[in-house]
């Protein structure tokens, strides 16, 4: 974690209809064209208050658009629909980053929601992986997502009544497998997790869903994937960070508390045949 977090929040316009603050932890906000970016904005305004973390290293690592003023730009966007934001750096393989970042948000409001969409992603395959980038990406896919969801549970209260939802959680995973290994391997990892914490924390009243949003553009297709991508989409187009976005948010409403414990695919039928 490092000492540069922007904690600027602007007063909120207006409550929630419940009377009370709604604040949300979302991880990778880092870029400005990426799909965390959207899930920022989309949930600002719906007035969710926001914890926005990314890590710029990884990030520059990527080589993909960007900007160095992206995760600012993107809080003074959500701050400007009304809601507080927080804008907090840290490296999600550092073990202590995932409960500091719950802290940040429990210092906005009841934090009740929580949505991963952060990434360690670097292709190699089963005779090209290194330890390293196998223990980085389980650290960062895998465990993260544990911590997080362990700390986001243990700041909620214990108990609540039948039916009332305590807690919402989702969590992005994808279906990439080969040559693609160490990352489709740790985001299998992660859906079980996420899935356990629908049962494992439902005295919590806690409601946990993970999203394949299948292939979104945020900078790493080529013309031809670009292209190809509408044909083997039955709905007719590729997929946007905006079609993720509206997920998330039916979920994070009353309207999709009933929906619980599922691994959704939300791709427009890609690759259904």
């Amino acid at each position: 974690m490092t000492n540069s977090r922007d904690t600027t929040v602007e007063p909120r316009a207006t409550a929630s209809s419940t009377g009370t603050e709604k604040v949300a932890l979302i991880t990778g906000v880092g870029r400005r064209r990426s799909i965390g970016s959207a899930l920022a904005i989309g949930l600002a305004h719906d007035g969710w208050d926001l914890v926005l973390n990314y890590w710029q290293p990884y990030d520059d690592r990527l080589g993909m658009e960007r900007m160095d003023t992206d995760p600012a730009t993107i809080a003074d966007e959500c701050r400007a629909l009304g809601v507080k934001v927080a804008l907090v750096p840290g490296d999600l393989g550092d073990p202590s980053v995932p409960a500091e970042l719950v802290r940040v948000g429990a210092e906005l409001g009841p934090l009740t929601g929580l949505v991963m969409s952060h990434a360690e992603s670097v292709d190699s395959s089963i005779l090209t992986t290194s330890i390293e980038s196998w223990d980085r990406h389980f650290a960062v896919n895998a465990r993260a997502t544990w911590l997080l969801i362990k700390a986001f549970a243990e700041q909620l209260p214990t108990t609540v009544a039948p039916g009332q939802v305590g807690g919402r959680i989702v969590a992005l995973t994808s279906d990439h497998t080969t040559h693609n290994l160490p990352y489709g391997a740790s985001k299998g990892a992660l859906d079980r997790t996420v899935i356990a914490a629908a049962v494992e924390l439902a005295d919590r009243g806690v409601r946990a869903n993970v999203i394949n949003p299948g292939p979104i553009d945020t900078g790493w297709m080529d013309d031809s994937l670009r292209n190809a991508l509408p044909a083997a989409t039955p709905a007719g187009r590729a997929g946007t960070a905006d079609d993720t976005t509206n997920l998330v948010r039916f979920l994070f409403s009353d309207a999709g508390s009933w929906i619980n414990g599922q691994l959704l695919f939300s791709n427009g039928g890609f690759n259904v045949t």
